[in-house]
């Protein structure tokens, strides 16, 4: 079993006896989110499954967060922005944009790519690298800028 789902259940009890309903709220149902990966999975998730399933969490409170502030409703931004909150104190620290380059470019190097045509190829290679730590939309457009840049 995952050690970061350990504490993820351990922080639930906490805040269950804490009377933190938010919080109690949103672990509860990441946990859940958890549990239904690892049916889909049919075996126990370590520590990696663990951390993507936090990381298509934090993606949709990002993504609902967008839909309520341009729909006006700023109770719900600000609820899904704390739900945020407390996901995010579980996931890896993201890396800067520097950090992406220097991964991207290695992989560049490592592979021999010559332009956008090998798009795929370098986000096949760089991801896994990259994994939780950054956000796919931001690597594909660093990864753009990179390739262009060599191809020039």
């Amino acid at each position: 079993m995952s050690g970061l789902l350990d504490k993820l259940q351990h922080d639930l009890k906490a805040s269950l006896k804490g009377g933190d309903k938010e919080r109690t709220g949103t672990l509860r149902f990441v946990i859940s989110q958890i549990q239904y990966a690892r049916i889909e999975k049919q075996a126990d998730l370590d520590d990696a499954d663990v951390f993507k399933v936090l990381g298509k969490q934090a993606k949709r409170r990002k993504e609902s967060m967008e839909a309520f502030k341009s729909a006006g409703r700023l109770e719900l931004f600000e609820k899904e922005e704390r739900e945020l909150g407390i996901i995010e104190e579980y996931l890896p620290e993201q890396l800067g944009e520097g950090e992406i380059r220097e991964v991207l470019l290695s992989v560049i190097a490592d592979e021999g790519l010559t332009g956008i045509s090998d798009m795929g190829r370098l986000m096949k290679n760089a991801m896994p690298r990259l994994q939780g730590r950054a956000e796919g939309n931001a690597v594909s457009q660093l990864a753009k800028e990179e390739l262009q840049r060599v191809s020039d």
